[in-house]
């Protein structure tokens, strides 16, 4: 598929975790929007670098620390706009310069790029992923292997059921899933893989659901199935 946009992931650690940052540059204006800045400033300024891009913009899927450590350097080193969901924004009391709040379904324009906003509460309580053409960035809602965390602070398997059900309505199977964590598979596989082997997308009932992701007997935090 031709795109507007080149795409890179950044691989940063700290703390003993892993993440997956993410950078879109517009072909044509090479204007570059940052998803969930994480850990390694200098991976991300070399990024940005090699790809001649200037930085707008910086896409926040939640306000977890460990997808939002890096804005104030980025916003002292490049003065991008920060975009985050309006319910996150409301419900964590996030705060930054040049905060613009989204709401689901609005788009974000960069260059000849345009950027779908779709709201996912469930592992915080405004949690939001990021659809372009051909890939989407889902933070800690979506893992390829399975899905965030409920039991924090204004998280919840009802809401993440919802948006699980959203996704599959509103994003083609061809669309690949690019996650801030990996437990095992490399991020940028497409929804379809994900519809047949990751076991959140296989249950369709509400209750069921709640049940399983909140289950009592799970090894770990991470331990999927």
């Amino acid at each position: 598929m031709v795109t507007s946009y080149e795409a890179y992931q950044i691989k940063t650690f700290s703390l003993g975790i892993y993440n997956y940052c993410y950078t879109v540059v517009d072909k044509t204006t090479r204007t570059a929007v940052l998803v969930d800045p994480a850990w390694e400033l200098n991976k991300i300024t070399d990024r940005l670098n090699q790809s001649e891009a200037q930085l707008d913009a910086v896409l926040l899927t939640h306000s977890h620390f460990d997808h939002i450590n890096l804005v104030e350097p980025l916003l002292r080193l490049y003065n991008p706009d920060i975009y985050m969901s309006r319910k996150e924004i409301d419900y964590y009391k996030f705060r930054c310069r040049n905060l613009y709040e989204l709401d689901d379904s609005d788009e974000i324009t960069v260059g000849g790029t345009e950027i779908s906003c779709i709201l996912t509460p469930g592992h915080t309580t405004g949690g939001m992923c990021y659809l372009l053409s051909d890939r989407i960035f889902t933070g800690d809602t979506v893992f390829t292997e399975g899905c965030g965390v409920c039991n924090t602070r204004g998280g919840s398997a009802g809401q993440m059921f919802d948006s699980f059900q959203k996704i599959k309505s509103i994003v083609p199977s061809h669309v690949r899933v690019y996650p801030a964590h990996s437990f095992g598979m490399s991020p940028g596989q497409s929804l379809g893989h994900l519809l047949n082997n990751n076991i959140y997308f296989q249950i369709d009932k509400k209750e069921y659901f709640i049940n399983f992701r909140m289950r009592k007997n799970q090894r770990g935090l991470f331990d999927f199935k």
